[in-house]
């Protein structure tokens, strides 16, 4: 946006500490002016000054003692105020470029910023001060913009890299089909079929995901125990398919948000902490807790240890555990990353910690609904 120029804020702040010295000096002269008129004469005509002028004799003649007064003393009042104004303006200009000197360096780090270099960091030295906390406060924003800028990245990579999977095993396929025409269509078309559905649960995760960091939705009361319930339901036959056993129970977790996203969560941790479990005799618990100003839903599996170093990734867009991609219900290696981005959007946290016996427990704490008990 243009902007006419205008005065520097160091010109400006010097103006102004030279007008308030001019001002106070003009005040301070304007009550000696008025003592001199209130006292002068009392003090000046002395009996026993002698040598002073005949006026200063001159006792009842107040009139012509102030003009004696007024002319000897506005000489060096005009003196005094002009020393006063060249005085201000030098150590206001001084002094303003001293004050705003960590204004420069935070101007500069925000232009390096808008040109595109976010690794730089101002570091402002000395003692706090409000300009401290300026810089301090741009730095941590830089440091977070710099680190959402790399993830953006690094998805769009992955993402890219996903999606072009499927269309080259796809173009494979139909190359194949196309050398030899008296291969069986049937199993042609069942092979595009299944890569056809997992480029679409791809491109329907990515979209979820999108609506979520967004907060493209309304809010509206509901209680996130009969939801973790209903999507138990909907996976039963997946974990009895698998020989796993799912606990379900807890207490009403009435929220505030939107009933498919939160669904799409539930849904989310109970299908991961079916595929990601033991081989036979796994189990799954499902809980909810209510809170005083906030509801909980903890999703607990059986399963290989992990490590705080690979739990702490297992968030981040595409990362798949080493069993992933060879079970049918693979997914897009989006699963918890929809749901730490569907907590957030949220306002609530989530929470990833390994078990001691191995296994994973996932808890999602979200804002209680108002007036709920």
């Amino acid at each position: 946006m243009y902007r006419a120029p205008g005065l520097s804020v160091r010109l400006k702040l010097t103006l102004s500490y030279a007008g308030l010295l001019m001002l106070a000096g003009a005040l301070l002269l304007a009550a000696v002016g008025v003592f001199l008129r209130r006292y002068g004469p009392d003090s000046a005509i002395a009996p026993d000054h002698a040598g002073a002028p005949d006026e200063f004799l001159i006792h009842g003649d107040t009139l012509v003692v102030l003009r004696v007064l007024w002319g000897a003393f506005a000489p060096t009042a005009a003196i005094v105020l002009a020393f006063l104004l060249v005085f201000g303006l030098l150590g206001g200009w001084i002094l303003a470029g001293r004050m705003l000197a960590p204004l420069t360096h935070i101007t500069e780090a925000t232009r390096r910023a808008a040109d595109g270099s976010l690794a730089h960091r101002i570091r402002l030295a000395g003692r706090r001060d409000e300009f401290h906390e300026l810089a301090d406060a741009f730095d941590t924003m830089l440091a977070r913009l710099e680190a959402h800028v790399a993830a953006q990245q690094r998805f769009a990579a992955n993402a890219s890299h996903e999606l072009r999977t499927p269309l080259a095993i796809t173009q494979s396929l139909l190359d194949v089909a196309r050398q030899d025409p008296a291969r069986d269509p049937g199993t042609l078309v069942e092979r595009l079929h299944v890569v056809n559905t997992r480029a679409i649960a791809l491109t329907e995760a990515l979209l979820l995901l999108s609506r979520a960091d967004q907060r493209a939705f309304s809010r509206e009361p509901v209680d996130l125990s009969l939801l973790a319930e209903e999507a138990t339901e909907t996976l039963l036959p997946l974990a009895e398919k698998r020989g796993l056993t799912i606990e379900t129970g807890g207490d009403l977790a009435p929220t505030l948000g939107s009933q498919a996203l939160l669904l799409q969560l539930s849904t989310n941790l109970v299908h991961n902490a079916i595929v990601h479990n033991l081989p036979e005799q796994g189990r799954v618990w499902v809980t909810t807790r209510a809170r005083p100003k906030s509801v909980v839903l903890t999703v607990e599996n059986t399963g290989e240890p992990l490590s705080p170093q690979v739990v702490a990734t297992l968030v981040e867009p595409f990362r798949r555990g080493s069993d992933r991609r060879a079970t049918d219900h693979a997914g897009a290696g989006l699963g918890l990353a929809i749901v730490k981005s569907i907590t957030r959007a949220h306002d609530g946290t989530l929470t990833l910690t390994p078990r001691a016996a191995g296994g994973l427990c996932v808890t999602v704490q979200l804002p209680a609904a108002p007036g709920s008990p």
